[in-house]
């Protein structure tokens, strides 16, 4: 099987502050950033090692040293929803329920096959799920989730319970694809991506 180092501002943090994110900084409407669809796919089979590094639907190990393993393993810690080629903020985003993002270097020893680059959106096989609405973390904002005013023009999300280290300010009830469409009770707009990009938020 292969081995790789997660690098960057992807490094995979399994806290319950989830990891690092494609956009964990949503802004109002303008900036970028968007879900794709839910890939996420249950399967026990093992993982197909050799074929693909971190193919859609296998799974991983825990740590700062990823191993693809067998979902079945007692080391697993992780599912693939969706693998992507080049560059994250290129690339589609993951989808919804991705809990964090690992960036995959492109390499391999000169006797077996080269492992593409690209991310990997990875949901955690056991709570916490990060990713989910209103957790507070994942590289997405979604309908449900909760945020607070960072700076000027732009909001980050927070654990909509007010366990995470900033209570939270807004909370996003419903996406649209344009701001008209908005509630009339909606304090803030926040950008989403995807077919329904723009967030409808109310205060808190």
């Amino acid at each position: 099987m292969y081995e790789h180092r997660v690098t960057g501002v992807l490094r995979v943090l399994l806290s319950a502050l989830a990891a690092l994110s494609l956009n964990a900084c949503q802004q109002p409407v303008g900036g970028a950033s968007g879900p794709g669809s839910d890939g996420l796919r249950d399967s026990t089979a093992p993982s197909g090692y050799g074929v693909v590094f971190l193919g859609p639907a296998d799974c991983s190990s825990r740590g700062d040293v990823v191993r693809e393993v067998s979902c079945r393993s007692e080391k697993a810690a992780a599912r693939v929803l969706a693998r992507h080629t080049g560059a994250p903020s290129e690339g589609p985003a993951c989808p919804p329920s991705t809990d964090f993002v690992l960036h995959i270097s492109r390499s391999g020893p000169s006797q077996e096959p080269a492992v593409p680059g690209g991310y990997a959106c990875m949901r955690n096989l056991e709570s916490p799920h990060p990713g989910d609405p209103g957790q507070g973390g994942g590289p997405l904002t979604v309908v449900g989730d909760c945020v607070y005013g960072s700076r000027k023009g732009e909001v980050r999300e927070t654990a909509c319970d007010g366990s995470g280290e900033r209570p939270p300010e807004f909370e996003v009830g419903s996406a649209v694809e344009r701001r008209g469409l908005c509630p009339d009770t909606t304090d803030l707009f926040v950008q989403l991506g995807g077919e329904t990009p723009v967030g409808c938020a109310r205060r808190v």
